[in-house]
This record gives structure tokens, C-alpha cells and sequence, in this order.
């Protein structure tokens, strides 16, 4: 069995206030809208001024802490720089504001920000029409893909415009933090181009939503790329972090700053071959990516969650036909439907 991690902190920052949790390295937490309620983001002193990692999603409440922040922290040293992990709204929300907000420069991978800027200006009736069909061909009923009809895009109502311009950098870089090398680790399949950030001399790793200390992030299909793998690409990603010390300290985005590092990313990686057998289970008799998502979740979801649901189901389902052992049809309504091979 897997080491489970080590919470090294008790208690978090409320929002507006911050936590020391390495040299140089602070702790802020802002609230979420949703049943994850909450984000970690982080502030790096960088020489005459700090480096903020993520930003929380657009609100007036994260707004104002970081109003809060800035007045306890940017008035001599001011922010110089942005540093988004990745497109999510909750990493990116805040990052059009607060680049105009403080004057600083955006630095982003490529693939996320292009991401960021592609789904927040998407509002057509085209690309809702394919989300709907590739919901309905999931097994969703008439009373789901109402809810999602009534939603829209609730991805360009939880980020400020996303900057028209940025700076790149991608996996193997090394970014100068007050004289420190932080070495971006791209990891993929929860987002394009996820960037993790490990500091040597200060053995901590940025892990953002890549690894976490409790939940496994999710890993889904999505409307624009109904056939992919995703869940390949996560697993193939942890490899990437096995090379770091046993005793890094792992700053997460959500829960809290842990050690265990190995044992995390062994339970990761176990987590999802329980849920490809699951899911393989749940094919035995021609099933929906629906009555699968059925079996693998079994709590009651709100509309937010079953979208990740689904997405994570049919992750698992793609990766399976991958393997050879579960095989995919389509009924005489368009539903498609998933068994067993053999």
C-alpha cells in the first residue's frame, strides 16, 4: 500500500492573508463557487518585488483579497510577474485583471493560453450544438441536457478577458526566482500543458492541480475531442515527477502542502487501474457512458459535477478501446454504447 501523504501545516490562510510555508514562499487561499471550494495560489519573493503563481477565479471576492494582498505586500515590493499553470478558470480567471491591475506581464505555456483565449471567446451556436450532441450520444436524458442547454459557456462567465499577450515557456525551461532556478515540469491530461514548478535549492515542487494530496484530478473527454486519450497522457506524465527527492515538498492547489511525494504518485497511478476495471465491469452488458458514469459515481451530482463525471467516465471508457478490451457501437438513436470484448 501506497504511503499515504503527510500534511506538514495545520490550518490554511483565510482569504486576503498569507502563510510562509518555505523561504520565500507564501500561501494564499481563495474561495471557489463550487463543492471544491477552494484554491492555493502562491507568492514567491522575486528580489525588489514577488512573483505570483495562479490567480483564482473572476470574482469580486477574490478580487478584494487580492486588494488586501497588495496592500500588505505590494507597496514596497511591488508584483513584477504572472504565472498561470494552466487554463482552468480558477487558475486563470483573475489573470486579465490582475495584469492590468499591477502592470505585469503574463507568462503562460503556449497550449494553455491559447486554450484560455479559444474557449472564453467561443459563445457560437455551432460549437453549443456539438457539445449538445456529444452529450446526447452519451446517454445524457431530456432533463440533463436541459440543465447543460441552460448553462452555455460557463467557462467565459469565470475569467477577466484573457491578456492578448503573454510570455511562453514550456517543460525543461528554468525560470529565475530571486536568484533561485525553478524548472518547469509539463505535465498533461488534465489540461493541455499543465506546468508544474520545482525549486532544487528550496526541494519544493508547484504541483498544481497535477498532483494532488487526496483526490486524483480529473482527467476527461470533452466535446472538441470525443476520441481522445487523455487518461494515456496522465499517467505517461507521472513518470515525469518520479525523479525528484522522496522529502520534496509538494505545494498543491488544493487540500494542503504535503510530503510523500513517491507514495502519491504511486496512488495516482493505482487509483486508475481500480477505475479502468470498474469501468470494464461496467461494460459486461451493453452499457451509456452515462450508466457507466452511474457505476463509477454513485454520489448525487450537481450539474457542475456531472459534467466532470461524464468526462472522466468516458476517459476511461477511450482508454479501454485503446487497450483492446472494451469495443464501442452505435445504437439505432444515435446513443453509443460500450461492451466487452470477447
Amino acid at each position: 500500500m501506497a504511503e499515504k501523504p503527510r500534511y506538514v501545516f495545520e490550518g490554511e490562510p483565510v482569504p486576503g492573508e498569507t502563510r510562509e510555508v518555505a523561504p520565500g514562499v507564501l500561501w494564499l487561499r481563495m474561495t471557489l463557487p463550487f463543492k471544491l471550494d477552494h484554491i492555493n495560489l502562491w507568492l514567491l519573493a522575486d528580489g525588489d518585488g514577488w512573483t505570483a503563481v495562479d490567480t483564482g477565479i473572476a470574482r469580486d471576492e477574490t478580487k478584494a483579497a487580492w486588494e488586501k494582498i497588495a496592500a500588505t505586500h505590494f507597496q514596497d515590493r511591488p508584483l513584477k510577474r504572472l504565472i498561470v499553470t494552466h487554463f482552468h478558470p480558477d487558475h486563470v480567471g483573475l489573470a486579465g485583471w490582475m495584469t492590468e491591475r499591477f502592470d505585469v506581464p503574463l507568462w503562460m505555456p503556449i497550449m494553455e493560453w491559447g486554450t484560455a483565449r479559444t474557449v472564453s471567446q467561443d459563445t457560437s451556436e455551432e460549437t453549443h450544438a456539438q457539445a449538445m450532441a456529444f452529450y446526447r450520444r452519451s446517454g445524457f436524458d431530456a432533463e440533463q441536457l436541459a440543465t447543460f442547454d441552460g448553462r452555455r459557456n460557463r467557462y467565459a462567465a469565470n475569467v477577466s478577458p484573457i491578456p492578448e499577450s503573454f510570455r511562453r515557456y514550456a517543460d525543461g525551461d528554468e525560470i529565475d526566482i530571486d536568484g533561485k532556478a525553478w524548472r518547469v515540469i509539463v505535465g498533461t491530461g488534465h489540461s493541455p500543458e499543465h506546468a508544474c514548478l520545482h525549486c532544487e535549492a528550496l526541494n519544493v515542487l508547484i504541483s498544481g492541480d497535477q498532483i494532488l494530496p487526496r483526490i486524483s484530478p480529473n482527467v476527461s473527454v470533452w466535446p472538441g475531442e470525443p476520441d481522445a486519450d487523455p487518461l494515456a497522457r496522465y499517467l505517461l506524465s507521472l513518470k515525469r515527477f518520479r525523479g525528484l527527492p522522496a522529502d520534496t515538498l509538494v505545494l498543491p492547489s488544493h487540500d494542503w502542502p504535503f510530503l510523500g511525494l513517491p507514495g502519491r504518485l504511486d496512488a495516482l497511478a493505482h487509483h486508475h487501474v481500480e477505475r479502468l476495471e470498474e469501468t470494464f465491469a461496467a461494460c459486461a452488458d451493453p452499457s451509456t457512458g452515462t450508466e457507466v458514469l452511474r457505476q463509477l459515481f454513485t454520489r448525487e451530482l450537481d450539474p457542475h459535477q456531472l459534467m466532470f463525471a461524464i468526462g472522466e467516465s468516458l476517459s476511461h471508457l477511450n482508454h479501454l478501446m485503446g487497450q483492446g478490451r472494451i469495443r464501442r457501437e452505435e445504437r439505432t438513436d444515435g446513443v453509443l454504447l460500450y461492451r466487452q470484448v470477447g
